[in-house]
């Protein structure tokens, strides 16, 4: 009996969605110099607001990219994100402002130095690693209101 409650609950699991997980988003591939990855592109609030909220991994070359309406001065924080991140904020020009690490499960803001009108966030180092730094040119960007 205990192993078929076991099973019971384990299928459970494997069909119960996660709280605050977003649903398939569209994804688009991007290239920085040489480097290549593979962003989620999340586009509407509802999907800007769940991020990468309640993920506990990411694939490698696999991040989230954010896109809003106008550029502007643009914060992120961690709250209910277990994985460490840098995020890369983006000018309408495809410019990289600025680069920020974040610490897992926080409220610290993290603010971009200007008007961004997109955010990429990676898994943490992952711009440093590949010698990634502000003024770098980001390809492949969805005009703004992105990939529905």
């Amino acid at each position: 009996m205990k192993f078929f409650l076991m099973q019971a609950l384990a299928a459970l699991l494997l069909v119960t969605p996660v709280p605050g997980r977003a649903a398939e988003l569209a994804t688009t591939t991007l290239t920085i110099g040489t480097q290549t990855l593979t962003a989620e592109v999340a586009v509407s609030p509802a999907q800007r607001e769940t991020g990468l909220m309640n993920r506990f991994s990411l694939k490698p070359d696999h991040g989230m990219l954010f896109i809003f309406e106008r550029p502007e001065p643009l914060s992120f924080w961690m709250r209910n994100t277990f994985v460490a991140l840098s995020i890369a904020f983006i000018s309408a020009d495809g410019r990289i402002l600025n680069i920020e690490d974040m610490r897992p499960q926080t409220d610290d803001p993290h603010w971009s130095k200007g008007a961004a009108l997109y955010a990429l966030e990676m898994k943490k180092g992952w711009f440093a690693e590949r010698g990634i730094v502000a003024g770098a040119l980001v390809k492949g960007l969805p005009a703004a209101g992105g990939v529905r």
